[in-house]
């Protein structure tokens, strides 16, 4: 997002912070900001020092932290239903909300399988690979133990089903070598273009053998800028020994494919050896969905903690949102393998929060008092915005909400799909408290580092 003003530019960094902490709640973290900002400004107005504003509110920032803390409950990785729960609360806001019952379990097995709940307390998502295919529907999406080519295999008349395979990831060009560019090459008479043609012959010819002697019969073979990754001389010689070749494959995939592989990419023939071969059941291309196909390497030998995830779509807006969405959801996971505890959503810990900080805020005297009352309203916000965008009467709503907060249920929140106040947890609307705890912690911080700024001065651009 391209904006100018400072404190705008501020924000923008606010959500992308609490998308790289928790990856879900960008868009409350900037609406809590916005409030708290709002509040601020009220308590400027009546002549409170922004020093004084910025310190009640970082104490009211870690109550809130602490008032979350209590009311969450802590849950296992191997409470399966729980993870669920919390993928399906994120993806029920998205565009693709409908297929939250495909997409949330397929968001859990995915990080479960890159994790071992016993020793890990994060999960890398690079060693999840989304794959992005048109054609089919979103409930088409799979996820795949093993990997996902959308090149289809080069050639004449490649295989298309390797059984039992040997999969050689190369980094080397199967072509003829080129010269510097400040340097050319002069043919003056047919004897030499025949030599010329004879001498690329022999060197490809070479290279086909060592891969032969080596017994592979899949090639993978990396992109490359400077000359064609594989010549057609080449995809012929391999097509009749039999060899499937996947070419221009991106260079930042090949960490993932070794890592899934388990194997090393092979910078040079040298190298090219049965040892540094990868081993797998099946490599295969296949249909998914009208003319598209893509190649599916399974029964990988020794694969590392990795998994791909085919997402299908009908149109590319659709595979967008539902990369997005997907992403979100293994955030979401991510964020309870990093702190394993839930709490309500559709805004009860907002309101239960503004609820006991208003509380707290009467035990203090002074502007303390003053401010963290301010902050406790400004939380608010969260149910409000709920309330409006479910198209239901805010005020009366919100009130309702805290009506019954106060009379003692921590659990009581706006029931979108319903459009009233319900027991939130029964309606199994959970999401992680890191997710709350970030936002606030960051909101608090950004608004406190915008009340210390004196004045802007524009400068030429």
């Amino acid at each position: 997002m391209n904006v100018m003003h400072p404190a705008a530019k501020m924000l923008v960094e606010l959500s992308r912070s609490q998308d790289i902490e928790a990856g879900d709640g960008t868009t409350s973290v900037v609406v809590i900001a916005g409030s708290l900002l709002e509040a601020a400004e009220k308590l400027l107005a009546r002549g409170i020092h922004p020093s004084a504003i910025s310190d009640a509110f970082q104490i009211a920032a870690n109550k809130s932290v602490e008032i979350l803390t209590k009311m969450s409950r802590r849950i296992e990785l191997n409470d399966r239903e729980s993870l669920v729960q919390s993928a399906s609360t994120s993806l029920n806001s998205k565009v693709v909300s409908q297929h939250s019952s495909q997409l949330a379990p397929l968001a859990v097995d995915a990080i479960l399988k890159v994790t071992d709940p016993a020793k890990d307390d994060n999960v890398d998502l690079k060693d999840i690979k989304v794959i992005c295919q048109l054609g089919g529907t979103v409930d088409d999406t799979e996820l795949v133990d093993g990997l996902v080519f959308t090149q289809r295999p080069a050639g004449a008349n490649p295989p298309r089903k390797v059984e039992k395979a040997k999969i050689g990831l190369i980094q080397f060009c199967i072509s003829p070598p080129k010269t510097d560019m400040d340097h050319n090459v002069i043919v003056s008479d047919y004897a030499a273009m025949d030599r010329v043609l004879k001498e690329e012959r022999a060197y490809i010819l070479n290279i086909v053998k060592q891969i032969k002697k080596a017994g592979c019969n899949v090639l993978l073979i990396q992109k490359s800028i400077l000359r064609d990754a594989v010549s057609d001389l080449a995809l012929h010689f391999l097509d009749k020994i039999k060899v499937m070749v996947i070419k221009d494959v991106e260079r930042e995939d090949i960490e993932f494919v070794s890592k899934t592989l388990n194997c090393r990419p092979i910078a040079s023939l040298d190298h090219f050896t049965a040892e540094n071969l990868a081993s797998a059941d099946l490599v295969e291309e296949v249909s998914t969905g009208g003319t598209n196909k893509v190649v599916k390497v399974t029964g990988i030998q020794n694969q590392g903690k990795t998994v791909t995830v085919l997402v299908q779509g009908s149109n590319k807006l659709v595979l967008a949102e539902a990369e997005r969405s997907l992403h979100d959801a293994l955030c979401v996971i991510r964020c309870l393998v990093r702190n394993r505890a839930l709490i309500a959503g559709g805004g009860a810990p907002e309101t239960e929060v503004s609820l006991r900080l208003a509380q707290y805020a009467q035990t203090l005297t002074g502007v303390d008092s003053y401010c963290l009352r301010a902050y406790a309203d400004a939380l608010e916000v969260i149910p409000l915005t709920l309330a409006e965008n479910a198209g239901l009467n805010s005020i009366a709503t919100v009130t309702e909400l805290r009506n019954r907060h106060a009379q003692g249920e921590q659990t009581a929140g706006i029931n979108v799909r319903k459009g009233a106040v319900t027991n939130i947890l029964e309606e199994e609307v959970v999401q992680p408290l890191l997710v709350s705890t970030s936002a606030i912690n960051l909101a608090t911080e950004t608004v406190r580092s915008i009340l210390k700024i004196d004045d802007i001065v524009n400068t030429m651009q």
